[in-house]
């Protein structure tokens, strides 16, 4: 079962929020902020915030030249993960992902599901890896945000997080760029 080592030492990982919506700014956006709250006192690193509107090509850019910053290992996104026309986040991310995290959108849903029951299916909560970056989408509430953070991603970027964690694999991340690209 899940436990944490003691006996290993607590990594801090530099992780970035980018909340998606037509409507918030920095002063009002509570999932934002509810995400970065909980970055720092993990004791993690908040490496960057910002707010883009709900446009596929400001979402992609975004967490493309995040995902080329070496100071940044993780993206979390918050917004545009519903059914309205405006909900673009997955649509944006998706195509950029080297990798999808199905189990991250099937845990996110079975922990929502306990809370919202069937209303967890308006969700498109999904995960993948750009440029051995890891990147969430959560969507734009702060309860979904709180429910991501505290029931995956924390012990999930918690090097002390046994039977296994991201904070081990990231160095391999990048492996097949290293030994030369595979062919696709």
């Amino acid at each position: 079962m899940a436990r944490i080592d003691e006996s290993r030492a607590f990594i801090p990982v530099r992780i970035a929020v980018l909340t998606v919506s037509d409507t918030r700014s920095l002063a009002d956006d509570k999932s934002g902020q509810t995400l970065a709250d909980r970055i720092t006192a993990a004791g993690h690193i908040l490496a960057g915030r910002k707010i883009v509107t709900d446009d596929r090509e400001k979402i992609r850019d975004t967490v493309l030249a995040w995902s080329r910053d070496e100071a940044i290992d993780v993206v979390i996104t918050t917004g545009g993960t519903g059914f309205t026309g405006r909900d673009v986040t997955p649509e944006a991310l998706e195509p950029i992902f080297e990798k999808r995290m199905d189990g991250f959108s099937e845990v996110f849903h079975r922990i929502s599901y306990d809370k919202i029951g069937t209303s967890t299916i308006q969700s498109r909560a999904t995960g993948g890896v750009v440029n051995a970056t890891f990147v969430f989408v959560l969507p734009g509430s702060p309860g979904a945000c709180k429910d991501a953070w505290d029931g995956i991603i924390e012990a999930q970027l918690d090097y002390r997080h046994m039977p296994c964690n991201f904070v081990e694999i990231m160095p391999r991340l990048d492996e097949h760029l290293r030994r030369g690209k595979t062919a696709p």
